[in-house]
This record gives structure tokens, sequence and C-alpha cells, in this order.
């Protein structure tokens, strides 16, 4: 309606809209460009024997190691369903998936579930018996990361069967921010660096302060946003809605550096 244009809460109820749909676009392409990343570096040394090639990245003990079969295969198992949960879970939030093929939308959602609830399992697996990669924090935060997963997933797949599916949208963005904190980690440390041009707050053992800090806001601090987001639009006036499309553009235009910023420095020089 016409009358709609000059009514502040339809206007900032668009701008909340589209910011959303900006941040999304921006994280989808990364999101995609980590998953292609996983596909070149793992899954090439793993198609080509060169199981070596795990090591780039991974730490003596952490990645590839000889006479472990129980350990590789958790490994592996967890880098694999890596890749699906963060290609499949952006596919999974497309409005237009959902109208136009909700089968897809059904069956790649269950994929998405179980692939993520088994990636949680076995991060958590390779983290007690290969012990921690980052330090005490960061175990402590992917714990923290795992159990939000594991808890978001269920009630995802409760809402889902009840066919309560505004709770069930509410439970799967949340699920999809936790299961993709990985990345929200890495965009963290590399816009930080960026921004310091200096391991500022870092230490080698990763016990400096913003090494804690990171450890948890890689899990909370986007969760916190996407709470923020679904409180402004179910029940936020104007204002409120104003300020969280605003915040949202802030955040778009981070994600972008960020994803530029490790595309660049962290992913292609290890190719």
């Amino acid at each position: 309606r016409r009358s709609d244009y000059y009514d502040p809460e339809k206007v900032a109820e668009r701008l909340l809209r589209a910011s959303a749909t900006l941040w999304y676009a921006v994280a989808a392409a990364g999101l995609w460009a980590f998953g292609l990343y996983i596909a070149a570096l793992y899954g090439v040394g793993l198609l080509g024997g060169d199981l070596g090639r795990w090591n780039r990245v991974l730490p003596e003990g952490h990645g590839y190691v000889a006479g472990d079969v129980q350990g590789n295969l958790a490994l592996g198992t967890h880098l694999a369903l890596a890749f699906i949960v963060t290609l499949g879970g952006v596919l999974q939030l497309v409005p237009q998936v959902r109208a136009r093929a909700p089968w897809l939308h059904r069956w790649n959602g269950r994929l998405f579930l179980v692939a993520a609830v088994v990636a949680a399992t076995s991060g958590l697996f390779i983290a007690l018996t290969r012990g921690a990669v980052a330090g005490l924090y960061m175990t402590l935060g992917n714990a923290l990361n795992a159990a939000l997963v594991l808890t978001f997933a269920a009630l995802a797949w409760r809402t889902a069967r009840a066919r309560a599916f505004v709770n069930h949208r509410r439970w799967a963005l949340r699920l999809f921010v936790v299961i993709n904190a990985v990345w929200f980690y890495r965009l963290g440390m590399m816009l930080w660096f960026a921004a310091h041009q200096a391991p500022v707050g870092q230490t080698a053992a990763f016990d400096g302060p913003f090494d804690i800090f990171l450890a948890f806001a890689h899990v909370l601090l986007p969760l916190g946003v996407l709470e923020l987001y679904l409180a402004a639009g179910a029940r936020g006036g104007a204002r409120a809605m104003g300020a969280m499309a605003a915040l949202l553009l802030v955040l778009s235009l981070a994600t972008a550096a960020g994803v530029l910023l490790v595309v660049m420095g962290m992913w292609l020089p290890r190719l």
C-alpha cells in the first residue's frame, strides 16, 4: 500500500529486512569460500593420496598421524561434515528454496542437522583424544559451542516435527550461527590482527586477553547479535528496527573485510 511508504515502522521493517539480506549475502559468499578451501586443502589431499597435506595447517599430532586409524578417521569425518554444514547451511536459509522446493529444504535440513551433530561430537572426540590445539580457553569455548550445537539441533528438529515453524526458524538460525563459529573465529582473528598489525593481546599459548575473549566471543557474540535481530523483528518498534538495520549494515562491511582478509592472508597462501 502507498501509505506504507510513509509509515516509519514499515520503513524500518524494510530496512531491517534489506540489511539482514545484505549480511546474509556477504556471509554466504564467505562461507562458500570456506567450504571450497576445506575441499581444496583436505579433500584434494585425501583424493590424491597425499594425507600429509592435512598437516599444512594443523599442528603436529592434530593432523594426519601415521598409524592412528581412529584419530585420522575422526578427523576426516569432521572435515567432511564441516564441508557439508558450511555449504548446506547456506542453502538452507534461502527463502526461494523453502518456497519453491520444500522437499529440498526438508532433506537438506535433515542432512544439515545430522552433519552438525556428528561434526560437533567428532570435534569433541578429537579434542579429548589429541589434546587442545589452541590452548585451554579455546577448548572450553569449543566445548560450549558443541553443547549449543547439540541443544539447538534438538530444538530445531523438535519444532519442525511439531510444525511450529516460527519457533523452528528461530532455532535453525541459532544452529546456523553456532555451527559456523569456527568461521567467525577466523574472521575475528584476522580483523583484530589487521587493525593492530601485531598480535596484541595474543600469546603462543593462546592465553592472552584477546585469545581468551575470542575463545568465547566467536560463539557468543554472533549469537547475541542474532538474538538482538530476532527481538527487533518480533517486538521492536521503528527505532529498534532502524538501529538493528544500521548495526547489520556495519557488520556486513566488517564481515566482507574479514572474509577478504582471511581468503587473501590465510586460505589462498596455504593452497
